[in-house]
């Protein structure tokens, strides 16, 4: 489970003086939910999602997850979430066995408990057919894979996918998507940002339209295409997003 209430970021830039990049946002993940943050690049996704993987502290305002507040309680926040972005970051001279098995044991796995859990990582994404290829040698598919095996080996309650599919071909981020979409139906509180209309369709069971560090919107998708009498997200995520810097200019 995520709660985030109120939730503020503010920079110092050396031209531009205090920045925010989050204006107070709150929302909440439930376990066996994929909720989608949808926003133009600089809508403040990432900035977001590092503080509830405790990267980043907020300014102000408070996060929950699995019942630990990310500012106070990171050590344990960190045990409990599964962080994956776009940024793969597979080691060379490394398997994919020994990539995911050095990560569990980051998280305190050992033994007959590792080798069985990655056994299960394994299967699930069906990765025993290269498990002992190094990463050199890895199709973007397969190092993407393993990026996934090692963010879920030590079984999290709380996932959180950074666009995940930015730059990769249709075939590939429809593995991603499928996977996601497997860890749901397991139960987990799922985060997913993108800026892809056609993953928020497929795979998000709510949806939050984040701009300039606002949350414009939030609902399902039914709730959303109604409420802004429209049968696309697209359009409404346009009309959203334009609806919103005029009146910025405005005022």
């Amino acid at each position: 489970m995520i709660e985030v209430s109120e939730l503020t970021k503010c920079f110092s830039d050396p031209k531009r003086g205090i920045v925010s990049a989050l204006n107070g946002i709150s929302f909440e993940v439930k376990p066996g939910e994929v909720f989608g943050l949808l926003g133009p690049n600089g809508a403040g996704k990432t900035t977001c999602l590092r503080i509830l993987s405790t990267v980043l502290r907020p300014t102000s305002g408070r996060t929950i997850i699995s019942g630990y507040d990310v500012a106070k309680y990171p050590a344990q926040v960190r045990s409990r979430i599964g962080f994956m972005s776009n940024n793969t970051g597979i080691y060379d001279r490394m398997t994919a066995w020994e990539m995911v098995e050095y990560f569990g044991k980051l998280y305190g796995l050992a033994g007959e408990q590792l080798d069985s859990r990655m056994d299960e990582v394994f299967t699930m994404l069906k990765m025993h057919e290269f498990r002992d290829l190094l990463g050199s040698k890895m199709s973007t598919g397969m190092r993407q894979k393993v990026s996934i095996a090692r963010t879920i080996v030590h079984d999290p309650p709380v996932l959180i996918f950074d666009e995940p599919t930015s730059g990769l071909d249709v075939l590939v981020a429809r593995n991603v998507i499928e996977a996601v979409a497997k860890l749901r139906d397991a139960g987990k509180s799922i985060i997913y940002s993108t800026h892809i209309m056609s993953e928020v369709e497929r795979l998000c069971d709510r949806v939050a339209v984040i701009h300039k560090g606002d949350i414009l919107a939030m609902g399902t998708r039914q709730e959303l295409c109604e409420q802004h009498e429209t049968d696309s997200m697209e359009d409404l995520f346009f009309a959203l997003i334009d609806r919103y810097d005029a009146a910025t200019v405005a005022s």
